[in-house]
């Protein structure tokens, strides 16, 4: 009975969220459509309420709950506060948006919480079983949420895509998971670690399958050559789902990648070293190259992802503690990047509008001087230039590559960092020296003004003193793989 007790405390959190995911869904059916903010209170309540009990009960030891499926550590309580964090950032920045376009129904807010519930479960997973589960709840949900607009083709089609790859991707991760329950005879990720080091396996097995797990994640961080969906889930979804789907799953796929591969598969280090090392070099490739000839922001923007997710890579790759840190920190950083870029084409867009082509940014600053101000920044940020934070989430991983010895991948990072650069500066070059071609009045709610700003003010402010959020992951890291 106590061991109960302390498992349902341990999953408290995620409790909350699943209760509330099914009370919105229930108190929506008897709201009139005028009374529907109660919903988007109850869901940033459902938020508040999750990350006072993950705060309030951690503790830096690491426990188990059900039967060791389930842990709580300092890297799961951290990754959860900045995943209730980024929701409620997307909610707060798309309240507007959705309701233009008859979205905004408890369908939204619950799928959405539903989806952070998945990632909640991915990043506390102690098991094969419930890392997959996980997975699963969250891409299910994103699939929803993309075809939420129904009589939006665009968006069907999307989901579509996303829906049959992603299906396809989760295939590869489950029998890649198989192979390596086969050859240890655990689910456990301390046990799977535990029986690889205790003796000789069959190392082809082994390898082929860890070669379908690299695959699996790598399509879900969308890093090349499993980056086929993203350009196209990104431009047909909602804008809103586009900022979500960008944004904190990221964070959930990097607490699954250091699950799996560096708690349960450090014996096989050097060969998944290899595996992400050519992705990574890939992505930076084709993430910067591909993104100059875009037109369409959102794709931009998707092809930018891909680069980033490369030099996310570059600091797993090293294999080091510091490599995990800064890897951690770029991750984070890059969620913050992501939700002012997509927040601010969210503030651009009015009913009927969608502000997601390049030449909708032509002349912002003589429409809005302070919010192209603010795209000044995160694209600085996203080109990594000093002093933003983007600047010193690049150094950092190349800094941990560098010490892992991969000397010419570090040069061969910064040359393409160079000339991806350019699709960055050219957003500024029509912000700020082209005219407008659209002169309706930027309406937004004064709470999204506000906390977009804050928002897009904190890549500059973190990225001058870094010192605070770096502290965080080193304490975080540390104390979960020590």
């Amino acid at each position: 009975m106590e061991n109960i007790r302390y498992d349902l405390i341990t999953a408290l959190p995620e409790i909350i969220i699943v209760s509330m995911a099914m009370f919105i869904l229930l108190a929506d059916l008897f709201l009139k459509p005028a009374n529907r903010i109660a919903i988007y209170v109850l869901a940033q309540l459902s938020l508040l309420g999750a990350a006072y009990f993950t705060f309030s009960t951690h503790v830096p030891s690491v426990s188990y709950a059900f039967t060791g499926t389930f842990v709580d550590d300092a890297m799961s309580d951290v990754l959860k506060l900045m995943i209730y964090l980024g929701t409620s950032l997307i909610f707060v920045y798309s309240r507007q948006y959705i309701q233009d376009r008859n979205m905004f129904r408890g369908e939204f807010y619950a799928l959405a919480l539903f989806s952070v519930l998945g990632m909640m479960i991915m990043v506390s997973g102690q098991s094969l079983l419930t890392l997959y589960v996980g997975l699963e709840l969250l891409s299910l949900s994103l699939y929803a949420l993309v075809a939420l607009d129904r009589d939006n083709a665009k968006a069907t089609e999307a989901a579509m895509k996303y829906f049959v790859l992603g299906a396809l991707a989760s295939g590869m991760l489950l029998y890649g998971m198989s192979m390596i329950y086969g050859m240890t005879g655990s689910l456990n990720i301390a046990e799977i670690n535990t029986a690889l080091m205790a003796g000789p396996k069959i190392h082809s097995v082994l390898i082929l399958g860890l070669v379908f797990i690299v695959s699996g994640l790598a399509f879900k961080l969308g890093a090349v050559p499993f980056q086929m969906w993203v350009p196209d889930v990104y431009e047909g979804s909602p804008t809103a789902v586009t900022m979500l789907i960008s944004s904190v799953p990221k964070l959930a796929a990097f607490a699954f990648v250091i699950r799996i591969l560096v708690l349960a598969l450090p014996s096989l280090a050097v060969d998944w070293q290899q595996m992400l090392m050519i992705m990574a070099v890939l992505s930076i490739i084709i993430g910067n190259i591909t993104a100059i000839a875009q037109t369409n922001l959102k794709r931009m923007l998707a092809y930018s992802t891909i680069s980033h997710v490369g030099f996310l890579l570059y600091g797993l790759m090293s294999a080091t503690i510091n490599g995990f840190i800064f890897a951690m920190f770029y991750v984070v950083s890059y969620v913050l990047m992501a939700l002012a870029g997509f927040g601010i084409i969210l503030l651009l867009s009015r009913k009927g509008f969608e502000a997601d082509k390049l030449d909708d940014l032509k002349g912002l600053n003589q429409r809005s001087p302070w919010h192209a101000f603010l795209m000044l920044i995160v694209m600085f940020s996203m080109a990594g230039v000093p002093p933003t934070l983007g600047f010193y989430a690049k150094f950092s991983v190349l800094q941990a590559a560098l010490a892992a010895g991969f000397l010419w991948l570090v040069v061969f990072a910064v040359l393409m960092a160079v000339i991806g650069a350019f699709y960055y500066l050219r957003v500024i070059k029509l912000m700020y020296f082209d005219e407008p071609v659209d002169h309706h009045p930027i309406e937004a709610p004064m709470d999204m003004r506000i906390v977009l700003g804050f928002n897009a003010l904190a890549l500059l402010v973190v990225g001058i003193m870094p010192e605070k959020l770096m502290e965080i992951c080193i304490y975080t890291i540390t104390s979960s793989l020590s």
